[in-house]
């Protein structure tokens, strides 16, 4: 059985998701990514790629990414500022 992941989507991410949070079952980051398109179609696809995932914090990008129970996975948008 796979672990139960929180997603907290941001911005673009939650408009393409339709909403800002929700619980996923995913042992990997790429059963995570897989997932959530297949929940929330294209449009998320498209913005997935230009996101960055963080895993209690940290970037991942590796799609074999271990995630643990409970874990909190952030879907940021690019940032630009100074």
């Amino acid at each position: 059985m796979n672990p139960v992941v929180t997603v907290r989507c941001f911005a673009g991410g939650a408009e393409a998701a339709g909403l800002s949070t929700e619980s996923l079952p995913a042992g990997t980051v790429g059963e995570l990514v897989d997932l959530m398109v297949d929940r929330h179609g294209p449009d998320l696809q498209r913005v997935l790629t230009r996101c960055s995932l963080l895993a209690g914090g940290v970037r991942v990008s590796d799609q074999t990414t271990t995630l643990a129970d409970g874990a909190t996975v952030d879907v940021l948008p690019p940032f630009a500022g100074g």
